[in-house]
């Protein structure tokens, strides 16, 4: 694949700070986020620090930093601690609203196939799919599948950025190699007969 065929990863990852962070552009950012996901993973995973406990002491000790404060800058009249307001925008809920609604329904139609229309396709592929998140359950726990997703997030964006070419040619192979495999699976899967209420319908 050519120069010109090259694909912006920073562009991708929509630019902006984020795209900066897991592209290392700005050590700052990655180095913080590698370093406070590490230190959280030890407390949490090593440590066996509670969560809970960790973040009412967190809570309680910022409080109290803050209302020492507070009090401090009154008598000595120094500036008040840089707070922003707290409040979130009704148009910022409406869309994270809108956003759980099309997955809530995508789920719901999902169900509404498996347990109304009896399609055995959908079937096979959710229990597959659940069958694999159960696996990989089973191997780490959440909170180290966080960490590791925190760190393959610090990496492949960057590696794929440095050695796109490379990487490239390798995806292709695998990319031939798998849509034989899925053109196989696909032949299987139009062989087990659909929903019945749609067979029905065909009739």
């Amino acid at each position: 694949m050519g120069e010109l065929d090259r694909i912006s990863v920073y562009d991708a990852l929509g630019g902006g700070t984020v795209a900066d962070t897991l592209l290392w552009r700005k050590c700052y950012g990655g180095v913080m986020l590698l370093i406070g996901s590490t230190v959280m993973w030890i407390l949490f995973e090593q440590a066996g620090y509670n969560f809970l406990a960790f973040v009412a002491n967190t809570l309680l000790l910022l409080v109290v930093i803050l209302f020492f404060w507070a009090k401090s800058a009154s008598l000595l009249n120094r500036p008040l601690p840089p707070i922003p307001d707290l409040d979130i925008s009704e148009e910022s809920v409406l869309v994270a609203a809108d956003e759980m609604r099309v997955w809530v329904n995508k789920a719901l139609a999902t169900v509404h196939e498996i347990a109304v229309e009896g399609n055995l396709r959908t079937l096979i592929l959710v229990a597959v799919g659940l069958w694999l998140v159960s696996f990989i359950g089973s191997l780490f726990n959440f909170l180290t599948l966080v960490y590791i997703g925190v760190l393959l997030s610090l990496s492949v964006p960057y590696l794929y950025d440095t050695f796109q070419a490379q990487i490239n040619e390798k995806l292709i192979v695998v990319h031939k190699n798998m849509s034989v495999v899925f053109k196989k699976v696909d032949l299987i899967l139009q062989n087990i007969p659909m929903s019945q209420t749609k067979q029905k319908k065909t009739e």
